[in-house]
């Protein structure tokens, strides 16, 4: 009996063991399946009930001209947010914020009353509006930092440089082609919420800040830009215009050094204007070229051989009728030889050059110059311009002197700059560098070949004909640069009225295209002026402004002149300092200036941006020197500017 006892014992003994260690071993399982296996799971589920997160938008790298002056940039800001849950005194808290916020007490009521744990009160607050909120320390309200784009130079560039949403996503030109690369990672911000999801206090806020994207520096020059802005804005008002563009190249590269667009915005305040004002017209834009064409055309048909320089054609005393057309020349000429046909600008010459190309080789040619195809310009919204396929009629001849045709700003320049080059067509960019957030180069953009598409000795002669449009006798005089060689052509189209489908009687597009040094070209430049009211002609409306644009341009890049000049002129020394900019200065103009007993302002501490707006509001010329901020000048404020006494700012670096 007592063995039994014992057996029994010992079995309850075993079998209790076994229980025991069975759950021992289902807990230290489920504790393994639980903290291992499961563990960042269960990790997430723990943050989202005890965590509540909000992102932060991303901090975006800076944009930069080619000297580094910063274009765009991000600069951080705080905004204000608001816990409702933890707001007791809802009208209270929104009496005191309408009034520093500048919002109506309603709104503030209705967005602290939402049965939310978190709202956006007000972003990106002016410093001092967000020290004083901060000070009051009022309950359930908390900042966060945040980054805002700002451009620091207002308009310059706008339309190159595009905008950012609130996101801040790009939303046009390089904001929107580079957007990755520029667009940082995105922080957070996390607070603590106790086990009924109510916030704990803001002061356990945890915050990881964003980080920066890339940089990209510009191969624009912001000195180049605002000489073109300048001289755009003047001629677009002085013709009573409707719009201009304005595009300078450097001939051998394809590097944009300037892209005007006028009228412009500003990139700050985007959402002020409208989306005609927001569109780069110079690369989404097609227009037809009209007598600029010309160029492109007689190249062809010298490379093909078709027709020699000397050759000479009768251009019909001005009126010479194809089928039920009449083409006209605005300048009736006899007899004229395929230069002079560049020089006068003869439609007429030109449509018979056409008919001896036939459609298949003008054709061909033109569509090596990149005519009819995006040049692909790392710009959103590039347009591809337009040429028929399939060429009717009269279709050769309009089409030989820029008629029938359509091309974008853009489209023209890259094709000026191979017959300025020796004939190499080269892509346009306007990127040129990458650097990372501390600075270090990532990428490198170099100069790309598209092809070949004249000779060398075929772009130097067409080179000399355009020379003679500047010389004595031909259209475009008023481009002519004192001391360099200009190679240009003028042009002057009708605009298709979109109603009726047909050329308006009235509406133009006076242009001037061109090159300079036409010897050791540097610079391909346009100038597009839309409807220009009165004289339309582009020799009037938009030669002016390419002289003035090339004349400081090649000063500021101090590239002297190679031919004897009749004026003196007073290159600017750029140091890269964001404030300067050139100017050419006339010793003639400054004697000018004493018969007009205008009196020297006060110019001390300016910039010379500001310097150039008064001179230009008064109508007055004063030699500027060095670069930075005004520090010196002669004769000093108040007195006048006159007699033999030199007239002078001196500009000096910030301190």
């Amino acid at each position: 009996m007592k063995d039994e006892r014992e057996k029994w014992a010992r079995a309850r003994i075993v079998i209790i063991g076994i229980i025991f260690g069975s759950m021992f071993l289902t807990v230290v399982g489920r504790a393994f399946y639980l903290q291992i296996l499961q563990h960042e799971e269960l990790v997430k589920k723990a943050e989202k009930q005890h965590q509540h997160r909000v992102d932060l938008p991303p901090v975006r790298g800076s944009i930069f001209d080619r000297n580094g002056t910063p274009l765009a940039e991000s600069i951080h800001m705080d905004s204000c947010y608001a816990e409702p849950k933890r707001i007791k005194d809802v009208n209270g808290t929104a009496a005191v914020l309408a009034p520093m916020l500048g919002v109506p007490k309603k709104e503030l009521v209705a967005k602290l009353s939402i049965n939310k744990s978190f709202t956006w009160v007000a972003r990106w607050l002016a410093p001092e509006t967000a020290a004083r909120i901060k000070n009051m320390k009022l309950p359930g309200i908390g900042f966060a930092p945040e980054s805002k784009r700002f451009y620091p130079n207002v308009e310059t560039a706008a339309h190159v440089l595009g905008f950012t949403g609130r996101d801040p996503n790009g939303l046009e030109g390089i904001e929107l082609r580079y957007d990755s690369t520029i667009l940082g990672n995105t922080g957070y911000m996390i607070t603590e919420r106790d086990a009924l999801g109510r916030n704990i206090a803001i002061k356990n806020t945890v915050i990881k800040d964003s980080s920066p994207g890339n940089s990209i520096v510009l191969t624009l020059d912001k000195t180049i830009q605002f000489i073109a802005e300048k001289e755009l804005a003047k001629a677009v008002i002085e013709s009573n215009a409707k719009s201009g563009m304005v595009l300078i190249m450097e001939s051998d590269t394809g590097k944009v050094l300037a892209m005007a667009n006028y009228p412009t915005f500003n990139p700050n305040s985007y959402s002020r204007y409208s989306l005609a004002q927001l569109r780069n017209r110079v690369v989404a834009d097609s227009f037809e070229p009209g007598s600029t064409f010309k160029v492109f055309t007689i190249a062809a048909a010298l490379e093909a051989g078709a027709v020699k320089a000397t050759d000479v054609y009768n251009c019909e005393n001005g009126t010479y009728r194809i089928a039920n057309r009449v083409i006209h020349d605005d300048h009736p000429h006899s007899r004229l030889t395929v230069s002079e046909i560049i020089k006068y600008s003869s439609n007429i010459g030109s449509a018979k050059i056409g008919f001896k190309m036939g459609e298949e080789r003008l054709s061909g040619y033109l569509r090596n110059f990149g005519f009819g195809a995006r040049t692909g310009i790392d710009l959103p919204g590039e347009a591809s311009g337009y040429m028929k396929r399939n060429w009717y009629g009269i279709d050769l001849a309009t089409i030989a002197f820029g008629q029938g045709v359509s091309l974008s700003t853009i489209q023209l320049v890259s094709a000026l700059s191979a017959i300025a080059n020796g004939g190499t067509l080269m892509k346009p960019y306007l990127v040129e560098r990458i650097l990372d957030d501390s600075g270090k180069e990532v990428q490198r953009f170099e100069p790309q070949v598209v092809r070949r598409v004249i000779s060398t000795e075929t772009a130097r002669k067409v080179s000399k004909m355009m020379e003679t449009v500047t010389g004595e006798g031909g259209t475009g005089t008023k481009a002519a640069v004192d001391g360099f060689r200009v190679a240009g052509k003028t042009g002057t189209a009708q605009k298709v009225d979109p109603v009726t489908r047909t050329y308006s009687p009235s509406k133009r597009i006076g242009s001037f295209v061109g090159f300079v040094p036409a010897d050791k070209p540097k610079l391909t430049i346009a100038v597009i002026i839309d409807e220009p009211q009165g004289v339309k002609y582009g020799g009037v409306v938009a030669a002016p402004a390419f002289k003035e644009i090339a004349q400081n341009t090649l000063a500021y890049l101090k590239i002297a002149p190679n031919m004897p000049t009749t004026r003196t002129q007073v290159p600017i020394e750029s140091k890269n300092d964001p404030a300067s900019e050139p100017e050419s200065v006339s010793e003639g103009n400054i004697e000018e200036m004493a018969a007009d007993g205008a009196v020297m302002p006060d110019f001390r501490g300016m910039s010379m941006r500001s310097v150039l707006q008064v001179m230009e509001k008064r109508g007055i010329n004063i030699r500027l020197i060095g670069s930075g901020r005004a520090a010196e000048q002669s004769p000093p404020p108040g007195h006048a500017i006159g007699g033999k006494g030199a007239v002078w700012i001196k500009f000096a670096p910030s301190a």
